[in-house]
């Protein structure tokens, strides 16, 4: 299977991901090396490969601006309306999302003790809400767009929820986690309609994928 996985569009996800992902294409007959050759491009046709960040993946897959599209767990969790077919679980980019707080006496079991809420900070609000609703405590969900680390530090919040590979940037920033919420690998996903008018292909990636 060569050229563009027989006619294939594929969502490859940018930044952490990228490289792996584009070493899994090349490893079943798709030449990626335009794509890591050009960092501003977006689009290429000839190959069937569209560049862009994890969070928009299930957005293009879904509207069927691509037929197949690798994202982290993580983001398919965030967007759990999103009408996609998970299809595997590619192995890579192990991250967990965890519930971390300072250092030293819990401030989140101390906040719920005093107050009956906490005040927790994260990229992933609809992760955070579910867990908390599901594990039956009461939190105040803070969305911040950059360092969420910093936010306990400042006293914004008692608590973050984020992911986390190594856990470095953590302990840097005198963090503890706290609880695993789950752990996060790159997943194949495919547009329903695609999955059926192109079920051949998507197959045969499939199968080549899991070869290797």
């Amino acid at each position: 299977m060569n050229g563009s996985l027989d006619g294939l569009v594929i969502a490859v996800p940018r930044g952490a991901l990228m490289t792996e992902t584009l070493d899994r294409l090349d490893a079943i007959g798709l030449d990626t090396s335009e794509v890591r050759s050009n960092d501003r491009k977006l689009l290429f046709g000839d190959v069937g490969i569209v560049t862009m960040r994890p969070s928009d993946v299930p957005t293009y897959v879904e509207a069927g601006a691509a037929d197949v599209g690798i994202t982290g767990k993580d983001v398919l969790t965030e967007q759990p309306d999103r009408a996609v077919y998970e299809l595997m679980d590619l192995g890579y980019g192990l991250c967990r999302m965890v519930f971390a707080t300072v250092d030293g006496p819990d401030p989140s079991a101390e906040a719920l003790r005093r107050l009956g809420v906490m005040r927790v900070a994260t990229k992933y609000h609809k992760t955070a809400a579910a867990y908390f609703e599901r594990t039956g405590r009461q939190a105040e969900i803070v969305e911040v767009k950059g360092s969420v680390e910093l936010a306990p530090l400042t006293g914004l919040v008692e608590a973050i929820v984020d992911l986390t590979a190594t856990g470095t940037t953590l302990r840097e920033n005198n963090l503890v986690i706290r609880e695993e919420l789950y752990a996060s690998t790159a997943r194949l996903i495919a547009n329903p309609v695609s999955h059926k008018l192109k079920a051949a292909a998507i197959d045969a990636m499939l199968e080549q994928l899991r070869a290797h």
